[in-house]
């Protein structure tokens, strides 16, 4: 082989090692620099200030700053419970409008919570009844808005537990006394009776709802499945009126 020849070989393996070497660099510069950054960041939130430089100090810092977040988690749901407490306290106390306001700090710490959300239906639908003016006629902004928040906490609570037996009575309750929309009152009335067949009570006022919407024929069939059922004569006796005059109109 010609010495040209040799030269131009091993200046291209020497230009080669050079170029191979310097994208490796780069690569490591690259990882170094994104461990850094993530070093960085960490380091913002441990206890001890500083970058860490080495792979024993950088797992240090994530696991100071994983006790970190795991103790933030635990404060973040022990609030949660305390508020949930409080607004316990004030509706024992009927300070309805300060238990919602409680119950929503709380949902704010665990969202998904089915009970907060039929808590806040409870106690929203009580504020909005003790909010009635004595010469108001009809319902006034704060009142409709209170029956508002009620019905969206309780079908909120019955999306995360469909079978939520009593968001789905007290959402009932609330269309057909205070909404006057009987026909809403009804699928969930259903629904309920599924879980809940031997309730005379829900029977009545699913009764009342199917009467309300002109299904007289349902109506009086539902009457003769609760009266048998009820020991409350008073009830079995005002069901028995309210069913003989379903019949007279039919």
């Amino acid at each position: 082989m010609k010495k040209g020849s040799v030269k131009q070989t091993v200046c291209a393996l020497i230009g080669g090692i050079i170029v191979v070497g310097g994208i490796f660099y780069i690569y490591t510069w690259s990882q170094d620099q994104e461990r850094r950054e993530l070093a960085r960041r960490i380091s913002e939130f441990g206890p001890r200030k500083g970058v860490p430089r080495t792979i024993d100090d950088l797992q240090r810092a994530i696991a100071a700053y994983e006790d970190i977040q795991k103790l933030h988690v635990k404060d973040a749901a022990q609030t949660g419970v305390y508020w949930k407490i409080l607004a316990t306290r004030f509706q024992d106390r009927e300070m309805y409008l300060e238990a919602v306001n409680a119950l929503q700090q709380a949902i704010h710490y665990t969202p998904d919570d089915e009970t907060l959300h039929y808590l806040t239906g409870i106690n929203a639908a009580r504020a909005a009844k003790s909010l009635y003016h004595p010469d108001a006629n009809g319902m006034n902004d704060a009142v409709m808005q209170h029956f508002k928040l009620a019905e969206t906490a309780y079908l909120r609570a019955i999306e995360l537990e469909p079978l939520y037996t009593q968001a789905l009575y007290a959402l009932s309750i609330l269309y057909i006394f205070e909404l006057n929309r009987p026909e809403d009152a009804i699928v969930h009335l259903l629904q309920y009776m599924e879980t809940r067949s031997g309730d005379a009570d829900a029977m009545f006022i699913l009764a009342r709802a199917l009467y309300m919407t002109g299904r007289f024929q349902e109506a009086a069939d539902w009457y003769d499945r609760a009266i048998p059922l009820t020991k409350d004569e008073k009830k079995r006796l005002e069901a028995e009126q309210n069913r003989n005059f379903i019949r007279d109109q039919l």
